[in-house]
């Protein structure tokens, strides 16, 4: 009971065709077949070295505060009794 047999794929096959259609299947299986060859080539584009004769940029800090700002002031908390 646990598995299914081949006519009961087979069934549900011709009802997805029934319902969808073959023209929106075969739009939906075109889309899914880019999507994972766009994906498949972003990868493989992602994981090479940038070329050794081109300079890489220094990466850039944001909200850099100063050594000299001495603006923090520290306290210490106390409860009231």
């Amino acid at each position: 009971m646990g598995s299914f047999s081949i006519w009961h794929w087979l069934i549900v096959l011709v009802i997805v065709v029934i319902v969808f259609g073959t023209k929106k299947l075969k739009n939906i299986g075109s889309d899914l077949g880019g999507a994972v060859k766009g994906f498949k080539d972003g990868m493989k584009d992602g994981g090479t070295a940038p070329p050794e004769d081109q300079p890489v940029a220094p990466a850039q800090v944001v909200n850099a505060v100063p050594a000299a700002d001495k603006t923090t002031i520290d306290v210490q908390a106390r409860q009231k009794s």
